[in-house]
């Protein structure tokens, strides 16, 4: 039994057309009208693939396969959420796959043991909101109403806000949850969005780790004043302070090693004038780091050099959006992927996961596995991202047979 490559590439095309920035990569925000275009379209592919299909309290699209007989479910998807100015495979690629896997399915005339439920997620990335992971962390029972009100976006619309008006009710978030029993395993496909699959000529990766991340959101607050006129000694100048901790942040992630990695990568001063010295300074910290007591110490490293250049007249406020521990994924399911990999002829290797992904998530819930799939060059997060469709379908070809085995009990 196997998928067609050209039903992949006609999805992923035709999911790419759903963007705030046609001809300038995929910009697909959360409770936007990009967002209803394609879960609108995911939902229709689901109805043909005879899944019945749902929306859960947090916007998940799910579409449902019944087993002969009652019992936990095996679970498999993505997010189709994307970045600003993203590639067309983020994401996209696993959400695909399901589908692709549900349409086999049905053309096989296949009855499983257990139901089976394709998933399409919402806001991975935190592209809208900050944070990401939203979709998974609500089926984990880790999003409540404050974290609904406190999350804002650019124009300062808090996730509720933007989940009342596309037709979620905030007040339902728990509803979202699923509990342990109800899963047998939760699968995702996802591309490498790194250079090693390519590098070594290997068909696919079996993640083994997913690295821990520590998110935040930093304001710093100084005295706005006039460029020409305040001496260097009397200034209380936001963006010099916000200088040091970037740097900070460099040097705390180059001795911690182990692979570990900071990054500064949104950055807005306030007032933002040439002959204006900064006010106010507002920036993102992201951390990771595969072993939690060095991610631990990045954190209290972050917060020692926010204390350290922030002085006088100079304040601070520090705002988690996102901590999750690093996880190490089902050894039983990830020997199922090698040995299904291997049946069909299918090169592998395991692997380290240095990007977050909602299957870190759905790790505390249920045993997960992890597939990745080459990405050209290494490129991702930009217009350029691609994955060989032939090489995709190698992925959703392992993964089907994985699930049909888990499904069969």
């Amino acid at each position: 039994m196997e998928t067609k490559v050209e039903r992949l590439e006609q999805d992923i095309t035709a999911l790419a057309e759903f963007t705030a920035t046609p001809g300038a990569g995929v910009t697909r925000f959360s409770f936007t009208p990009e967002d209803r275009a394609a879960r609108e379209y995911i939902k229709a592919e689901m109805a043909r693939a005879g899944l019945t299909v749902r929306e859960d309290a947090a916007g998940t699209v799910i579409g449902r396969r019944e087993g002969a007989a009652p019992g936990p479910m095996v679970m498999v998807g993505s997010h189709f959420d994307s970045v600003k100015h993203g590639g067309r495979f983020d994401g996209t690629a696993g959400v695909v796959a399901a589908l692709e896997i549900a349409r086999v399915l049905k053309e096989h005339n296949v009855k499983t043991r257990y139901p089976i439920e394709f998933i399409a997620m919402i806001e991975e990335e935190g592209g809208r909101f900050g944070g990401g992971l939203f979709a998974s962390r609500a089926m984990a029972g880790k999003v409540g109403r404050e974290e609904l009100a406190r999350n804002k976006d650019a124009q300062g619309v808090s996730t509720a806000e933007a989940m009342a008006a596309f037709g979620f009710p905030p007040a339902d978030i728990a509803a979202a949850r699923r509990r342990p029993e109800e899963l047998k395993a939760f699968f995702e496909l996802h591309i490498e969005q790194g250079p090693v699959l390519e590098a070594a000529g290997i068909d696919v990766g079996v993640v083994e780790t997913i690295v821990g991340i520590a998110e935040y959101e930093i304001e710093i607050t100084g005295r706005p004043d006039h460029a020409g006129t305040t001496p260097m000694d009397m200034r209380a100048d936001a963006l010099l302070a916000a200088g040091r901790v970037v740097q900070a942040v460099e040097g705390l992630a180059r001795r911690a090693g182990g692979g570990a990695v900071g990054t500064v990568g949104r950055l807005e001063v306030t007032p933002g004038a040439a002959n204006i010295v900064p006010g106010r300074v507002s920036f993102t910290v992201d951390f990771r780091a595969k072993d939690s007591r060095v991610l631990a110490d990045l954190v209290a490293g972050l917060k020692a050099a926010l204390e350290e250049a922030c002085r006088g007249d100079v304040k601070f406020t520090l705002t988690e959006k996102l901590s999750i521990p690093p996880v190490v994924l089902s050894t039983a399911i990830r020997e199922l992927l090698l040995k299904e990999a291997a049946r069909r002829g299918t090169s592998t290797r395991v692997m380290q996961s240095g990007a977050g992904h909602d299957a870190m998530v759905m790790a505390g819930l249920t045993d997960v596995g992890l597939v990745f799939v080459p990405s050209r060059g290494g490129r991702s997060h930009c217009p350029e991202e691609w994955t060989d469709y032939a090489a995709l379908k190698k992925g959703v070809d392992v993964l089907l047979g994985t699930i049909l085995q888990i499904a069969e009990g």
